[in-house]
């Protein structure tokens, strides 16, 4: 019973961390390109690009896991081929979520096949994978990474979006606005979440 309610309090503790204090996007700038992109434009519903991550997130990070466990780390050669296996996961886990939607006969099936490509192929989904491989977590605490930076990046598209709203007043001046005001409040959040995690600046 103590090892259970230890992995769990694990998976959380985990899932925490990545939505705060590492949070992909303001402390690893993985997926800002994506990022700036989606909260401009508005064919893309921000809300089922980020279910969609979430979902590619907690499908590959189990394969990436036993990937690394039983094939990348029986090779001496495993930094250079990682990249491409972990590929490899998160194209396998948007098979597994296309199937899984079609299954179950999702209403928004239609949304979530235009989005998944892009919400898949993203730095945010790969970065996360590597970073886990690379840390040899376990598969609680690989698990609750990946939940809490696809809930991580689903907070800074939320922060951003807002963020743009406030942005379009006339104090901002002309020069400024767009996406040199929208990377500047990225700039700041990331401070904020930098400073948040008790980094000091080395000078």
């Amino acid at each position: 019973m103590s090892a259970v309610l230890q992995s769990v309090s694990t998976f959380f503790l985990y899932a925490v961390v990545a939505v705060f204090a590492q949070n992909a996007v303001f402390s690893r700038a993985l997926g800002v390109s994506r990022l700036v992109k989606l909260v401009d434009d508005d064919s893309t519903d921000s809300r089922v690009f980020c279910l969609c991550l979430c979902l590619v997130q907690l499908v590959s990070a189990p394969l990436a896991y036993l990937a690394n466990k039983y094939i990348l780390l029986a090779l001496e050669w495993h930094s250079l081929i990682r990249p491409l296996v972990l590929l490899l996961c998160s194209a396998a886990a948007l098979g597994i979520v296309v199937v899984a939607v079609t299954l179950l006969k999702v209403p928004i099936a239609d949304k979530i096949a235009r989005t998944l490509p892009m919400a898949t192929f993203n730095c945010a989904v790969i970065g996360c994978i590597l970073l886990t491989t690379i840390q040899n977590y376990s598969l609680g605490q690989t698990m609750g990474f990946a939940l809490g930076s696809g809930l991580g990046y689903t907070l800074a598209v939320m922060a951003v979006t807002e963020g743009q709203r406030k942005l379009q007043g006339r104090t901002v001046p002309n020069t400024f606005r767009g996406l040199p005001v929208t990377l500047l409040y990225i700039a700041v959040l990331a401070l904020a979440i930098y400073g948040f995690t008790g980094h000091m600046a080395a000078y």
